[in-house]
């Protein structure tokens, strides 16, 4: 559909609803009261009427009472005002006649019942069962067929201006529109050759802004079998409406305060249709916008300003479709750390750092070691150095206003002096010979170097700030009495530490031994109770 004008007063949207009958698998049959016509001892009864749909088959029952054995049944329909027979019985034999709409289609039972396969709408009229008897005299009776079709919800479409709905015999179609206005419908209607009907009916309206965001659709109202009343809808249409801009917005695309390195999206747009072309500046100076979009990719600080939006409407000249947006750019300046460098101080000396920056607006400045904080006021004290305060430091400055607005810088402490030994953990084996494993963790710089006493095999590696000597050699009956010692030194001292070998305590798993170590504990016990008294004699 072309885009129309709301306010042009010769413009008329046009929708159509296009209704048709197709074919349901579905088979109903409806009856109706009985029609009885009675002369004498001859009677003829039938239904009044006879509902079925399309496609399905129709029984009309004819109900003869009559003293003569065979009578002659004879069903006739009307053609252009005369009788025209389609089929009959006698006893036994039956027949349908030739040269009729329902060749083929029909037969009539033993029963006197007409039955009609395959039910055309051009079925429903008006069936007569003529019956005659003999001395009873002839009498008749007339059903009326009514055929009903069913559609399929994938015929349901929309096409532009054209609102597509199948529907029935017996419909009444209708729009129901969400907002009109000073509109009217124009139905029409064709029956087709094959006896369904093409129902058209068309809205017009002259639409208005009020109209832009409606939805429209046909709707469908038809009867059924049993005078059961349904509806169908068609899809929803919206019509593309121009109408005038009234006024313009420009809005920054953004949820949170803006800071450098975001992507910043400044949208300007108008309550028109369609939108007019926009042009923007950035304090007065002209800058690109396609499609009243400004993009500023990683922003910098300079990037802040005036920025505004103006546009055109040559259908209503007289509207200020003009927007600004006052742009400000969070930044946080670079951590300057003092001294800006590493240092390598002395066991027990003092070592102090400064941290400073600046920011758009209020912020903290922290430094940490790990996720530990050890200062928020920008400096970092040490005032008597351990190997444990070696590593790496690092100083976060962050506006808390403006999430994810960091900056930070690290420095690394190094600590020298004379090796320090961890303290040693003895060594076990089963039996004297057995080999034992043994480790000497040095803190010392220069990197100290290891002795051992006695020697043995030896490797040496490097874990975080730490030296580790691995010693392996054989428990003789002096290591088990002595241990082995362990020196690290380096230019600034020597440190050293005797590492323990035992033999690994037998578990008695006997019961004397069980028995033996309860009683060790109950003495226990009762000594630090003070409940048992050792007297000497």
């Amino acid at each position: 559909m072309n885009a129309l004008r709301s306010n042009c007063g010769l413009s008329y949207i046009l929708l159509n609803c296009i209704a048709c009958c197709i074919l349901h698998k579905s088979s109903i049959e409806f009856f109706f009261f009985l029609l009885v016509v009675s002369s004498g001892t001859l009677t003829v009864g039938v239904k009044s009427e006879v509902e079925v749909l399309k496609g399905e088959t129709a029984k009309l029952p004819c109900v003869v009472t009559s003293t003569t054995n065979n009578p002659v049944v004879e069903w006739h329909i009307e053609e252009q005002g005369t009788r025209k027979r389609v089929a009959y019985r006698q006893g036994k034999m039956g027949k349908d006649d030739d040269g009729t709409p329902l060749t083929g289609r029909v037969q009539v039972g033993e029963d006197f019942t007409l039955t009609i396969s395959s039910v055309k709408p051009s079925d429903e009229q008006t069936f007569i069962c003529q019956v005659t008897a003999g001395a009873d005299g002839s009498k008749d009776n007339s059903t009326l067929l009514k055929v009903f079709c069913k559609s399929a919800n994938d015929m349901i479409s929309n096409s532009h201006s054209v609102c597509v709905c199948v529907c029935f015999k017996n419909f009444l179609p209708f729009f129901h529109p969400s907002c009109l206005s000073e509109t009217y419908m124009v139905p029409s209607l064709v029956k087709e050759a094959s006896g369904l009907f093409t129902v058209r009916s068309t809205l017009y309206m002259q639409p208005t802004k009020a109209d832009k965001d409606s939805e429209f659709y046909c709707t469908v109202e038809y009867s059924m079998p049993g005078n059961n009343i349904q509806t169908m809808n068609s899809d929803r249409i919206k019509i593309n409406l121009n109408y005038p801009s009234e006024k313009a917005t420009f809005y920054l695309n953004s949820t949170g305060p803006v800071k450098e390195g975001d992507t910043v999206t400044m949208i300007c747009e108008t309550d028109g249709n369609p939108q007019p072309p926009f042009d923007f500046t950035k304090n007065g100076a002209p800058i690109v916008g396609p499609n009243g979009v400004v993009t500023l990719k990683s922003v910098k600080r300079s990037d802040a300003g005036e920025y505004k939006c103006s546009a055109m409407d040559f259908d209503n000249l007289d509207a200020d479709l003009t927007g600004t947006i006052n742009l400000t750019v969070n930044y946080i300046d670079p951590v300057k750390v003092t001294p800006p460098d590493s240092q390598t101080v002395k066991l027990g000396e003092k070592v102090t750092w400064q941290c400073k920056t600046k920011a758009s607006r209020d912020h903290t400045v922290q430094w940490k070691k790990g996720s530990e904080v050890l200062s928020q006021n920008g400096t970092l004290s040490i005032q008597a150095v351990s190997y444990d305060n070696g590593g790496e430091y690092v100083c976060v400055g962050a506006v808390p206003s403006v999430p994810g607005l960091t900056a930070q810088a690290s420095v690394s402490l190094i600590v020298k002096g004379k090796p320090r030994i961890d303290p040693p953990a003895p060594g076990e084996v089963g039996k004297e010979g057995d080999k034992v494993t043994l480790k000497c963790s040095a803190y010392g710089l220069p990197r100290p170097q290891f002795t051992w006493k006695p020697s043995g095999e030896e490797s040496v590696s490097v874990e975080g700030d730490k030296m580790v000597s691995t010693l392996t050699l054989k428990a003789t009956a002096e290591i088990l009495k002595d241990g082995v010692t362990c020196e690290a030194s380096n230019e600034h001292g020597a440190d050293s530490a005797t590492f323990p070998v035992s033999l690994k305590q037998a578990v008695d798993n006997s019961a004397e031994g069980r028995a033996f170590s309860l009683l060790l504990l109950f003495l226990s016990s009762l000594l630090l109770s003070g409940l048992f008294v050792v007297q000497t004699l």
